[in-house]
């Protein structure tokens, strides 16, 4: 009986690193979501810390902080073609990011928490 508990325990220990070792896996990767944001040429009107055209992206994740849809509704406005409103009061499209492959989700989701994240 003694066997079969330290089993157990032994079980949880590698089922519990198991999911830290899979949570790691969804980590942002910062090199490639900046990579596509110059791709896409975001930085003409977006920056991390300071407002051009676009928001900066820390206004960004401030907005959107503790908001259980921040996600899609990022997704939504990177990924549609939605208005955008400029300084000036004209709304033009967002454009809309393109990946490689195309519409790649992965990739489109790991922009967006990089953008969330700062």
């Amino acid at each position: 009986m003694k066997f079969g508990f330290i089993r157990s325990l032994v079980g949880i220990a590698v089922g519990v690193a198991g999911l830290a070792v899979a949570g790691g896996a969804f980590a942002i990767d910062e090199e490639a979501a900046k990579g596509l944001a110059r791709q896409n040429n975001c930085f003409k009107c977006h920056a991390v810390d300071k407002d051009k055209d676009g928001p900066a992206y820390k206004k960004v994740a401030e907005k959107y902080k503790g908001k259980a849809d921040a996600e899609a509704k990022l997704v939504n406005h990177i990924t549609s073609g939605e208005k955008a409103k400029f300084p000036d009061g004209h709304e033009e499209e967002h454009k809309i990011v393109k990946t490689s492959p195309p519409k790649d989700m992965a990739q489109i989701k790991n922009l967006v928490q990089w953008i969330l994240a700062q």
